[in-house]
Order: C-alpha cells, then structure tokens, then sequence
C-alpha cells in the first residue's frame, strides 16, 4: 500500500511540475503572443487609415475641405470625378514644340479646347489639358487588397466605424482644413488579453500619445502624418 501510495505522490509531483513549468511559459509566452498580434492587427489598421487619407487628400483637392464622414469619402470614391491634368504630345518633339510656339505666337488667345481640337486634327502639338475622370479609375488601381466598403470599418473590432473628424482652423491668420481618424486599441485589439490592452493603453497615455492609431490632427497641422510614422 505504502509503494502504491508513494507512485502515486510520485506522479502527482510530476503533474504539479508539469503544470508549473506550462503556467510559467504561459505567462511568458503572453505578452509575446499579445505583441506579435498587436503587429498583424497594426498593419492592417495602418493600411486603412492611409486608404483613408488618400481619399481626404483626394477630396479636400475636389472641395476645398475634408470631411468628418467616412460614407462620404466612400460615395466620392464610387461616384466623384478628379481633374488631373494631361500631357499632349511630347516635349522631346522639336517639330511639336515648334508648331506649337508658332500657334500661340499667331493667337495668343488660344483655348487649349482650341488646341485639342487641332490635335485631333493631326496636328503635332505639345500641350497640358485638364480633363475630369472617375475617382474609382485614379485611386488605388492595381490593389488587390482593397476594398472601398470595409474602409469605413476598424479592423478586427465586429464592426466599429473608423473615428473621424474634420475642421478649419485659423493658423498664424489662415484658414486651414483639418482632419484626424482614430482606432482606439479597445477596438483594434478587441478578444485579445484585456489586461495587456488596458496597460498599454496607460503606457501610452502616460507618454501623452493616443491609445491607438491615428493619421491627421484636428488640433495642429502635421501633414496628415499618421502617428505610426
């Protein structure tokens, strides 16, 4: 009975030190695999916020503003139009460039409608048009990985929408428009460690940096500037 007794404890002490040396790599590996799952959800945050930006910068060029709506900055990618300007002909084309000069020379009223309009012709010119085309066949061609409706979206957070805001503000006597998108780790982190989050979120309060990721400021101009950079 005593031998049963002693293979028994014998085997507890194991399980007992199994269990030991399992809770102490857990608690290791924690903060590890909470940091290595902070960087995947980053990256894909970063992505979107500078998706989000672009299309600000887009529409402030359209509008004179930004905007406080991320609907809007989607409707405007699926339905505005962009005036980019055109290059006609090529400045390596003596003859081009000659005749052109030679055109202006004789009408120095010359529309570039006027222009066009000979080119078609076929006469060789070189000139800059301005022309309107789709936001949707400027923007973010060739990116697989877009999609325009998750852009309102935080990542990995159920559903939450991006923070947004936008404003003019009087710097040094000038009107400036302003924007600034927010995702708060309590939402990008979201399932992942509690306790992790909240004390990362301290660390970064405690620096006086936002508890997430944020591109632009509506408190000073700083080149829409994501705080990750």
């Amino acid at each position: 009975m005593n031998k049963v007794l002693k293979i028994l404890a014998e085997i507890l002490l194991a399980a007992a030190a199994v269990g030991l040396v399992y809770l102490i790599y857990d608690s290791v590996m924690q903060p590890v695999n909470f940091n290595k799952e902070k960087a995947h959800r980053e990256q894909v945050g970063i992505q979107r916020l500078k998706d989000i930006r672009t299309l600000q910068v887009a529409f402030k060029g359209v509008n004179n503003r930004f905007t406080a709506d991320v609907d809007s900055l989607i409707s405007f990618y699926k339905e505005g139009q962009m005036e980019i300007v055109m290059q006609i002909g090529s400045n390596d084309d003596s003859v081009a460039v000659a005749n052109t000069n030679l055109i202006k020379r004789k009408n120095r009223k010359i529309t570039t409608e006027q222009l066009m309009e000979l080119y078609r012709k076929g006469e060789p010119l070189v000139f800059s048009a301005k022309t309107s085309i789709p936001v949707r066949d400027t923007l973010f061609n060739g990116r697989e990985d877009f999609c325009i409706d998750s852009l309102a979206f935080i990542p990995f957070s159920g559903g939450e929408k991006v923070q947004m805001e936008a404003v003019i503000k009087t710097v040094s006597g000038v009107q400036v428009p302003l924007f600034e998108a927010r995702m708060p780790y309590k939402l990008l982190l979201k399932g992942m460690d509690n306790q992790l989050r909240i004390n990362l979120d301290a660390e970064r309060e405690d620096q006086n940096k936002f508890p997430g990721l944020q591109v632009g400021s509506v408190t000073m101009p700083n080149n829409n500037a994501g705080n990750w950079e």
